[in-house]
């Protein structure tokens, strides 16, 4: 999640999601036997990998009426969108956002992007275009690339039972729904290719949410006999405030050479920045999120803080996504939930004054991963009371929301987990 930083921080990204090992069971024999039968091939657990919020790659085609500026191209055929950094300096900055930013229909209640821009998520089950954010394989792009190559080490091998499920980050699971069709056929896919084995997702940030809404949606049956567990790191589960300061003023995406004054122009056009608003069941109502000389928004006050900020369309897409935050149903699958903690996350906005349109606010900090707040990262132990599936937890000092994906510990943890039977 780049959360638009998060995976993004990249831009460097970003921003803006198993490995596995497996034990040799033998043949039993009786008595004299001088051709024993042989070990069977051990069943490693197919893993498919679902990114985060700017987690994977994405394509366009232009063939535009106009263009915002005269450097701005308007035909071309196929090329990279993102991550393509060169893309994202000034000047050619502005043309990327007219290319990726998407604009709401409140008809229809869905996005479409700018007239005359068309794209395309590529790669479908392939890992390396989420191991990878850019494709030139530019070490700021670098993704599940570690985890991929620690299952290598384990007799994985990419396309057979390493797999990646890449989508449309920019909206919700209410214009995704081809998404989760095609991940059950991916499931059941990779269930068949390798020896009927349940799969194993791993899965970062918004990918996490993205898997729990795709298994609330499955029966108990089909996921005792698909899926084998679930590995988040850096789990969304009830959103977070860094998605008001996105609205509120962008983000840099954790980079000196960008502005968030200019990004925020195609960062609030995405529905996925309004899903991952602070969840009403983790942040209570009279909770305050921004402050201003005259008054404060609480949670219960969200709609006035977009009317405030005049971005209604920020609101409309809030309504459309809130279903998806009020359903906190348990996975019902082995979950293994990792997160980083203890370092300095955005909970609040402090504004100088009471015009909150154009005002940059002071953030005032309180503890997560540097992405997501504590109390939505441990959201997934409320479940332990609720799942029929064990809930295992592990939270990890000073590890922040993109880092996780390479940190050693978290790698050495899911070596292990994939290595049991």
């Amino acid at each position: 999640m780049r959360l638009k930083s998060g995976v993004l921080s990249l831009l460097l990204l970003t921003t803006f999601l198993a490995l596995g090992e497996c034990f040799w069971p033998f043949s039993k024999w009786h008595g004299r036997n001088d051709n024993p039968s042989a070990p069977p091939e051990p069943k490693l657990s197919p893993v498919i990998f679902v990114p985060g919020d700017g987690g994977s790659q994405m394509d366009a085609r232009l063939n535009k009426p106009n263009s915002p500026y005269l450097i701005c191209q308007k035909t071309h055929d196929w090329y990279n969108l993102w991550l393509d950094l060169e893309q994202l300096v000034i000047p050619m900055v502005y043309c990327w956002i007219d290319n990726v930013k998407l604009y709401y229909d409140k008809v229809t209640r869905t996005t479409h992007n700018t007239p005359g821009v068309e794209t395309r998520i590529p790669g479908w089950g392939n890992p390396e275009v989420v191991e990878w954010i850019d494709p030139t394989k530019n070490s700021a792009g670098a993704y599940f690339k570690d985890i991929a190559n620690e299952l290598v080490k384990l007799g994985y091998i990419r396309k057979q039972n390493i797999h990646g499920a890449p989508y449309d980050f920019r909206k919700a699971p209410n214009e995704n729904q081809q998404f989760f069709i095609d991940l059950k056929q991916l499931v059941e896919d990779s269930y068949e290719a390798n020896n009927q084995s349940a799969v194993t997702f791993i899965s970062h940030s918004m990918g996490s949410l993205m898997t729990l809404v795709f298994l609330q949606e499955q029966t108990l049956q089909w996921k005792a006999k698909y899926v084998k567990r679930m590995i988040s790191l850096a789990g969304v589960w009830a959103g977070s405030f860094k998605a008001v300061k996105v609205f509120a003023m962008g983000d840099d995406l954790d980079s000196f050479a960008l502005s968030a004054k200019i990004l925020k122009a195609e960062q609030i056009t995405h529905p996925s920045t309004a899903w991952l608003l602070p969840s009403p069941l983790f942040w209570k109502p009279s909770e305050v999120l921004a402050m201003t000389p005259s008054r404060n928004y609480t949670m219960a006050q969200l709609e006035e803080f977009f009317k405030d900020l005049d971005y209604m369309t920020g609101w409309e897409m809030r309504k459309d996504t809130i279903r998806y935050n009020r359903n906190f149903d348990p996975p019902n699958v082995e979950l293994h939930c990792l997160y980083g903690e203890g370092i300095d996350t955005v909970e609040r906005l402090q504004y100088k004054k009471s015009d909150i349109s154009g005002e940059t606010p002071k953030l005032i900090m309180g503890l997560g991963d540097g992405t997501v707040n504590q109390r939505s990262l441990r959201a997934c132990k409320y479940w332990a009371g609720y799942s029929k599936a064990p809930i295992n937890t592990l939270a990890l000092q000073n590890v922040d929301h993109l880092h996780i994906l390479s940190n050693p510990d978290v790698l050495k943890y899911i070596r292990t987990v994939m290595q049991q039977p």
